[in-house]
């Protein structure tokens, strides 16, 4: 004999939204419980995402103009018809 979907889930009245002052008290009680970074770990977890961020756009800035010669250099030795 197989269960269905029906027959395993019981009722269950439909979840009731909470007020806004109860969301709240909720919220504030999370982040009681959140470990905030000290001082110095802020510092570094900046420090390594502005590096990171400096590297990326490096390495972008390097493929675009990369690109950019390429095309500019295929446009000026393939692009004009021949005989104009």
């Amino acid at each position: 004999m197989t269960q269905t979907d029906a027959d395993a889930k019981p009722d269950k009245e439909p979840k009731r939204r909470t007020g806004p002052v109860t969301f709240t008290k909720q919220v504030v009680g999370e982040l009681r419980k959140v470990r905030w970074p000290t001082r110095k770990e802020l510092v570094t977890y900046t420090i390594v995402v502005l590096v990171f961020v400096v590297i990326v756009l490096a390495y972008v800035s390097v493929l675009d103009f990369a690109f950019g010669e390429a095309v500019t250099w295929l446009y000026s030795n393939f692009g004009r018809p021949a005989g104009v």
